[in-house]
């Protein structure tokens, strides 16, 4: 640290020099920490001997000396705080401080003579020149090797990370994305900055490519770097299949996105040539892969491939086919039904048939069809059949259940359960992922069954079915269970859609409605929207459905009246779902859930236990939404629970916020840290709301939400009412989200890859092998849309 250290920060920052005392909190994760010092100097009005400290630092350590700058905040229960953005460790300037320091039990073997030598050979500034260049220690005379290697070592222990913290600083990074940085690149983090900024897009979460590109421009990287195009060709590929559900790009569009994304900045115009010949090195390089015109990102070609490989794997059994005479199925058939009360339709008989004498089924169906019915039925026939115990209990530790039950959520597992009284679990868990390996790398466990059974498969991305397949034993019989009609996953793919249209597994479409059959107006409107009808009686008052013709602006109020309404008449925040398709916006998700909270939950005397994050308060009693994939905590993306107990720093033995969320009777806490992996459930959206059902569903639908509206979108929201359904909003914004049959058509090569397998005749002539991007290879991309006459070839050396 220089003399005039306080002078790399703006002037009149506010900053408080002082000797640690005690660390109250230190989160090994992200750093964050909470610390006690003895003021010794600050330029604010402060008058205190001693400052509680917060901010995201690396370890500090007692009685030593720091300057932190940022500014003092006052906080309602803990009082005057100061809130550091960057800090450094106050070096001793003058050469008998640096000899003391150095002499000091932090550096073993380094006497007081041994630190006059190195402090008479180095001069001024040693500790700093030290740091920068540790090979200065060879010119100490007398210095062993190992002992300078030593000090080097402690000194960039205690003064590195500060260091790169407030160069880190210097470039516009806040604290917590410096600390995520220097989490991923310890001391080469400024090396890498600074040799490829661009790196950070590719390595570091919440770093797009402006960021990258803005500091490649502070460093004069910009035009046709390299780096700069590859960057901007992983980010564009990235961006487009997480954000739409791809699983690959077509190239001559990814050209010109690219294109486009790398002039954005005003920066001089970049080739099409340029752009291409780093293609091909990304593909050399195994960041992307090439197919065809096709480019993928190496998780998402290799987990379709993977899937397909598995998927015909299982379905080159055999020994299904035969094992039960129809005579013996009819017959336990029979018997079931007259157990159970049960009579099945000739579809419902058709897909239990099929499910037992297959390698893999897939039952589709739209709501009330019966599909809960038949998985029912699924469980009890193959249990009779093959003389097993549907008891848990009668199996020993090394004798694991033949049968298993998964869903993509937790709210879906359990309905599964509830359905079948039989044990369920999410994917995840049937994984073995405990929530730190990702979907891309994770490795899952073998699955231990006989049968296994996926209910709302619609919701399944092309990463988690991969990991899912490739955990199947060879004899394990699979039965797939989803709505074709309901929003696809999240993640990238359409899986359920994909097996479905390949036509290579035996499927079963359920299609006559069952359920609430006798005048059911929801169940019959959401048939009638599948076909992209709308009802005729779409604004008449029916008796589980209405509409409330009114405009965004009086969504609230509306919203407002309907849900006291509710309430009156014995309905709960459990009962009742308030769903929206975005979040901003004055009927958005965000208004709605502060309208909602007042309702459900209001705190009119302010008496309530409750704890502030950013814009959001939350307090005991409230609906909350998990928004990540917990399984260790067995909590997952799209939980619904109850903060039933909220605990303030002081009042507990960790020193910290922490917020107590129930989920159906598993507690789960969070810290403040943590929060941001919560939200409001009094509104969520249609996407968190899939595997659910509710028995009163409020539905807003009004012109704004337009770039959300799709048919699939308002059909996913319609099908989570169990009783009543109030739709409110405009009509004709009912009628353009009916029409539009999801123009954002994925792209993905499931379908095709499981033809070219297992239906080698619809193959080409030709076989379709993943095509390495050259300088051959790349002329088959045609990025020269309307400029007639010029080739590929003109770009060329």
């Amino acid at each position: 640290m220089e003399q005039n250290s306080m002078d790399l920060f703006a002037d009149g920052e506010k900053y408080v020099k002082g000797r640690h005392l005690v660390t109250i909190f230190h989160n090994k994760e992200n750093f964050y920490s909470v610390l006690r010092i003895r003021v010794s100097e600050t330029n604010d009005n402060y008058d205190e001997k001693e400052a509680v400290v917060t901010g995201y630092f690396p370890q500090i350590h007692e009685q030593e000396m720091y300057v932190f700058y940022g500014n003092f905040k006052d906080h309602p229960k803990f009082g005057r705080q100061f809130h550091a953005r960057v800090v450094q460790k106050e070096i001793p300037q003058t050469k008998q401080g640096i000899v003391t320091y150095l002499s000091s039990e932090l550096f073993k073997g380094i006497g007081k003579k041994t630190a006059e030598q190195i402090v008479e050979t180095l001069g001024e500034g040693t500790i700093s020149k030290i740091l920068d260049n540790p090979a200065l220690l060879e010119e100490v005379p007398r210095l062993p090797a190992d002992k300078a290697k030593k000090l080097y070592e402690t000194l960039l222990e205690h003064q590195g990370l500060e260091q790169v913290m407030i160069a880190l600083n210097q470039y516009g990074f806040g604290p917590q994305l410096s600390m995520k940085i220097f989490q991923a690149y310890q001391q080469q983090s400024i090396e890498i900055i600074q040799k490829n900024p661009y790196q950070l897009v590719e390595d570091i979460e919440g770093i797009g490519f402006g960021r990258a590109d803005e500091l490649g421009a502070q460093i004069g990287i910009h035009g046709e770097h390299p780096d700069r195009l590859k960057a901007g060709i992983l980010f564009t590929v990235e961006q487009q299949c997480l954000q739409e559900g791809h699983c690959y790009l077509e190239a001559e569009p990814l050209l010109k996105a690219v294109k486009v994304l790398l002039e954005k900045s005003g920066q001089e115009e970049v080739s099409f040539e340029s752009i291409a010949k780093q293609l091909i090195a990304l593909e050399e390089d195994g960041k992307v892969v090439g197919e065809n015109d096709r480019v993928f990102l190496p998780s998402l070609f290799f987990s379709e491939k993977g899937l397909v490989t598995n998927i015909e794997r299982l379905l080159k059994q055999q020994q299904y086919e035969d094992q039960f005479p129809e005579s013996e199925f009819l017959l336990a058939l029979g018997d079931l039904e007259e157990r159970t009360g049960v009579q099945y339709a000739p579809t419902q008989k058709e897909a239990i048939q099929t499910a037992l004498m297959s390698p893999m089924m897939l039952l589709t169906g739209g709501p009330g069809t019966g599909k809960t019915t038949v998985i029912k039925g699924i469980v009890e026939l193959y249990a009779e059949l093959h003389g097993c115990s549907l008891d848990p209990k009668s199996y020993g530790k090394d004798e694991p259940f033949p049968i298993r039950l998964a869903a993509p959520t937790g709210r879906a597992a359990k309905r599964m359960a509830e359905s079948t009284g039989l044990p369920a679990v999410t994917i995840h868990r049937l994984l073995g992922f405990n929530g730190q390996e990702s979907m891309e790398d994770g490795e899952s466990r073998e699955i231990e069954g006989r049968l296994l059974i996926i209910d709302e498969m619609s919701m399944v991305d092309i990463w988690l079915a991969h990991q899912l397949f490739k955990a199947l034993p060879d004899d394990i019989q699979v039965v797939l269970v989803g709505d074709e009609d309901q929003l696809p996953s999240v993640g990238p793919g359409q899986v359920l859609k994909d097996l479905l249209a390949s036509q290579v597994i035996s499927t079963v479409r359920l299609t006559d409605i069952y359920r609430q059959a006798e005048g059911s107006s929801i169940i019959e409107m959401a048939h009638e929207i599948k076909k992209g009808n709308l009802p005729n009686n779409v604004t008449q008052q029916q008796k589980d459905r209405s509409f409330l013709t009114c405009r965004v602006q009086q969504i609230p109020e509306v919203v407002e009246q309907v849900v006291k309404n509710a309430i009156k008449k014995g309905f709960t925040a459990r009962d009742i779902q308030v769903l929206a398709p975005m979040y901003k916006g004055p009927a958005g998700i965000d208004r709605l859930n502060v309208i909602l909270q007042e309702i459900f939950n209001a705190d009119p005397d302010g008496s309530r236990k409750k704890l502030s994050f950013g814009e959001v308060e939350y307090r005991i009693g409230d609906k909350v939404l998990q928004l990540v994939n917990q399984p260790e905590q067995n909590i997952f993306n799209g939980d619904i629970g109850e903060v039933v107990s909220i605990f303030y720093a002081k009042e507990n033995t960790e020193k910290q916020d922490m917020v107590i969320v129930s989920y159906d009777g598993n507690e789960v806490t969070y810290t403040r840290a943590d929060l941001n992996q919560i939200t409001h459930a009094f509104c969520c959206s249609i996407h968190k709301s899939q595997g659910s059902e509710f028995p009163i569903v409020i539905l807003p639908v009004v012109k704004s939400y337009y770039r959300m509206l799709r048919r699939n979108l308002l059909y996913t929201a319609i099908t989570r009412s169990k009783q009543f359904l109030i739709l409110c909003g405009e009509e004709e914004a009912f009628r353009i989200g009916i029409e539009r049959n999801d123009d954002l058509i994925r792209k993905t090569t499931l379908q095709e890859k499981l033809l070219a397998i297992l239906q080698p005749e619809s193959k080409n002539q030709k076989d379709q092998e993943p095509l390495l991007l050259t300088e051959e290879t790349i002329t088959a991309i045609d990025p020269m849309i309307g400029m007639e006459n010029v080739s590929p070839y003109d770009f060329l050396d």
